[in-house]
């Protein structure tokens, strides 16, 4: 899974961070250009992963591992970042790890004074190979987590004896000073696990755990009536991570990302398209979230053709839906059009037929009533099979005789 929040560098750098309000003009000088760069650039650095979670965000039509930029073209796209002035890199994929020359790229990134977060499964390392990336340069790791529950964790991820290694990972980032954060993406087949995945990051040290309700784009949405929780289940799961809060505060920073099927409002995707986040496939192409190729209109240059700063700056994908500007009704007069910015452009796409409506996740929208009934029946009909993330196409498994206790 590729969601990220942005996470503050320990470092100094670039102060090239004021926000993105609108389409840029090619006369802008260079002072206004640079205080318009990303703050964070996603580089999905190969679709490749042991893992197979039927929740997970890349397209549906993985990328193979020969269409992957080289190591010499990743280490330029970093180069170019820490020229045009992005602060963080965050280093996913599917499992970055497999890469065999990760350590060259985190090297790289570190000499052009970026701050570096590992976005990983963890299930590949070991104990030597952390050691090399945290020597290379490496700041921050994010760790995901499919369930504090073995079996229910292999079960999801298709993956035997996941946990019990990351247990081992996460003592090894500690030892090795990095900052750690642990993800846990949630939906209706572990939702009844919160407080232990939250008892589980303190346990270990993390300074961060997000609470993520999966988003229903690629793999998600195709799995949605499997991975939908009720809307009981996550008031339940949300009054957890509140005492939660309470209990480890000054402790742990537990962010939550709530599902979007039972908002009121739309989230502003990424910090709105195109403002603060870049993103760049195993390929090259670039993009302004991580699921804009879902917009099937949308033309996305690639970084093999043109300079970062060129794309992000007057790219044609980045500038369709940066502001405001594109908006129509009631996105267009409502007040909050520079808050959620309409909320997600891929989402409103995917339900809508139309990347300019707005995201039926806002109240507003004519058809959230339908959307929510979607969620509402969905969550309380019998769980399909997952149908599990993996390269040259998809499979599925039968659903459990019966769901894990409390969903």
């Amino acid at each position: 899974m590729n969601e990220i929040t942005p996470i503050k560098p320990t470092q100094s750098g670039p102060t090239c961070t004021a926000p993105m309000s609108g389409p840029v003009s090619q006369a802008e000088d260079g002072q206004a250009l640079c205080a318009r760069a990303p703050v964070g650039m996603l580089c999905e650095l190969t679709h490749r992963c042991p893992l197979q979670c039927p929740y997970c965000s890349n397209p549906l039509e993985l990328e193979r591992v020969n269409t992957e930029l080289t190591t010499e073209q990743w280490q330029d796209v970093m180069r170019q970042a820490g020229e045009l002035g992005v602060l963080q890199i965050h280093l996913s994929g599917g499992e970055p790890t497999a890469r065999k020359d990760l350590e060259d790229i985190v090297k790289t990134a570190s000499e052009s004074g970026l701050y570096i977060n590992l976005i990983t499964a963890g299930v590949t390392l070991t104990r030597e190979r952390m050691g090399k990336l945290a020597e290379a340069g490496l700041d921050h790791v994010q760790l995901s987590i499919q369930d504090i529950e073995p079996e229910n964790a292999d079960r999801i991820a298709a993956y035997k004896g996941g946990m019990a290694k990351k247990r081992e990972v996460v003592k090894w980032v500690k030892e090795l000073g990095l900052a750690l954060t642990i993800n846990a993406p949630i939906h209706r087949q572990n939702i009844n696990s919160v407080p232990a995945m939250i008892d589980f990051a303190v346990e270990v040290g993390a300074g961060r755990i997000e609470v993520a309700h999966v988003q229903y784009y690629a793999w998600a949405l195709l799995n949605r009536a499997s991975l939908m929780p009720t809307k009981e289940a996550f008031m339940k799961a949300a009054r957890q991570v509140e005492e939660a809060r309470e209990k480890f505060k000054g402790v742990i920073v537990i962010d939550a990302v709530v599902p979007d099927y039972y908002a009121k409002f739309p989230k502003p995707c990424m910090g709105g398209w195109a403002r603060g986040i870049v993103n760049i496939t195993p390929s090259g192409r670039v993009l302004p979230c991580h699921a804009a190729e879902s917009i099937t209109h949308l033309a996305f240059d690639n970084i093999k053709d043109k300079k970062l700063a060129d794309i992000w700056l007057y790219g044609d994908a980045f500038q369709k839906y940066r502001g405001t500007e594109w908006m129509k009704e009631p996105c267009r007069s409502c007040p909050r059009k520079e808050i959620d910015f309409g909320g997600c452009r891929c989402q409103a796409f995917a339900l809508t037929g139309d990347a300019t409506n707005t995201d039926p996740a806002c109240s507003l929208s004519p058809l959230h009533a339908q959307w929510a009934k979607v969620a509402e029946e969905e969550s309380h009909s019998a769980p399909p099979a997952f149908v599990y993330r993996r390269v040259g196409g998809a499979k599925t498994v039968p659903a459990p005789e019966t769901e894990p206790s409390g969903v």
